[in-house]
């Protein structure tokens, strides 16, 4: 059995997951489920060790842009996938 929350709603990750993802995380709301995704202490730095110097010179407008369209393209599959679900049951 996993962390379970307690009596104030909070949730204690256990060291072994703490200590390669970090101490912040930022919960993500999806149709089908709840995500805790990491976030680092320098998060324009961890995108820079990434994708190194593949994005240089891209207008930060566009990588915004292209990265709310495939967010948006992932929670619509989500999505799709948690409805069709539904109907089996």
């Amino acid at each position: 059995m996993g962390p379970k929350t307690d009596d104030r709603g909070r949730i204690y990750l256990p060291k072994d997951i703490r200590e390669p993802f970090g101490e912040r995380y930022r919960i993500v709301e999806l149709p089908s489920h709840v995500a805790l995704l990491p976030v680092a202490d320098n998060p324009l730095s961890a995108v820079e060790d990434a994708v190194g110097d593949s994005l240089s010179g891209t207008p930060s407008d566009e990588l915004k842009a292209e990265a709310r369209r495939k967010a948006r393209e992932e929670i619509d599959a989500e999505r799709e996938e948690h409805d069709g679900r539904g109907d089996e049951e």
